[in-house]
């Protein structure tokens, strides 16, 4: 018996979901013709279709047939409490309009934390534990804690297997006349591996300088790209051959931040113009097409969050003024590289996501269901 049947009798506890179908073609026709914003109606039919909507089997069944999509999850701080959320960025059925909904089965033990996906899951590793939530279910389980404190770090995926987390960490302690205990810093990168689920040995750097506060940091083309917040300078780490460099003037030239890569360009928004970093080329340049209006929309923004939102397309998050409140709208964005190598832009959407401007925005990724 093939494990997919196994996963399908193990649903089957219950009643058919459709009495005069197989519970194998019904999982067929879910997957391969019901869009991903109705599952949630969905969910409501019967305890079966809850059962299947947030079973695995489901999402497998959706990779095998080919047919995966983009789904934005964020990540908001209250400002009254202090205390984080986890939301989904939903498509609504009547209006097709975008709203961030609350997962109300995922708590945030911490209001700081660094998040990264992989795949369908987001790995959190904050001040208190650090965890891996499954968001074709909602839900979250344990994962082993990063080995040693680091401070100033960052948080990343490499080709979607191996976590990196690069900061400060204590490398040595040395214990002085009259007992009094000195730490020794240095820059380290700590690998999780998300196949193994097991942390790799750290690796230390001598020579790089300690308290460096990462205002942004992205992957294109296996390399990490990190932004250093008090002077402007550019890093970046190469895994493969455990290097670190700095990066040319052209990328230091920009005050990069909530950044987003799409086809291994970076993007980012400084309430001028929504800008484009082609490393290839090592030059920036200006996404056309958008006008004046994503301008008029972003315009009193403190700042944006941009983030991939599948194949040639992004989304851009920024607070606003509307209606004499304060609210986040999402810009969602059609991207095209056109002959000469002009990237054009084109506005599919802007809608408020979030009325309660008693929040701030954090993180936003995006993962494969």
């Amino acid at each position: 018996m093939s494990e997919l049947m196994e996963q399908f009798l193990a649903l089957s506890v219950s009643p058919p979901l459709i009495p005069s179908l197989p519970d194998d073609i019904t999982v067929d026709i879910v997957a391969a013709r019901v869009p991903l914003n109705h599952y949630p109606t969905l969910s409501h039919v019967s305890k079966s279709f809850r059962k299947l909507i947030a079973s695995p089997t489901l999402y497998k069944r959706r990779s095998q047939l080919g047919i995966t999509q983009h789904r934005v999850y964020a990540v908001l701080q209250s400002r009254k409490t202090r205390a984080s959320s986890f939301y989904i960025l939903h498509r609504k059925v009547d209006d097709c309009s975008n709203r961030l909904v609350v997962v109300r089965s995922i708590t945030l033990k911490s209001s700081c934390g660094n998040y990264v996906p992989v795949g369908s899951k987001v790995y959190v590793f904050n001040d208190e534990d650090a965890l891996s939530i499954d968001c074709t279910s909602h839900t979250s389980q344990s994962i082993p804690d990063i080995p040693q404190r680091m401070a100033y770090k960052v948080v990343n995926v490499v080709d979607e297997k191996k976590i990196y987390v690069i900061g400060d960490s204590v490398c040595h302690v040395v214990k002085e006349k009259g007992g009094m205990l000195r730490e020794t810093w240095k820059k380290a990168v700590m690998v999780f591996d998300t196949q193994t689920q097991l942390w790799e040995p750290k690796l230390v750097k001598e020579d790089m300088f300690l308290g460096v506060l990462w205002s942004d940091s992205v992957v294109m083309d296996g390399k990490i790209y990190m932004k250093d917040y008090s002077k402007g300078n550019s890093f970046v780490y190469e895994p493969d051959e455990r290097k670190w460099e700095f990066m040319d003037e052209v990328l230091n030239s920009k005050a990069w931040k909530g950044a987003c890569v799409v086809d291994n360009v970076l993007y980012y928004h400084d309430l001028r113009a929504l800008r484009a970093y082609d490393p290839k080329k090592s030059c920036w340049s200006v996404v056309n097409g958008l006008g004046d209006f994503l301008v008029a929309k972003t315009a009193r923004s403190r700042w944006c969050h941009a983030v991939n939102y599948g194949k040639e397309k992004l989304a851009l998050f920024f607070h606003k003024n509307h209606d004499g409140k304060e609210v986040i709208f999402c810009a969602v964005i059609a991207l095209e590289r056109r002959q000469g190598g002009e990237i054009w832009g084109q506005m599919e959407s802007c809608d408020v996501v979030n009325e309660d401007g008693l929040f701030d925005m954090v993180k936003f990724v995006t993962v494969s269901l």
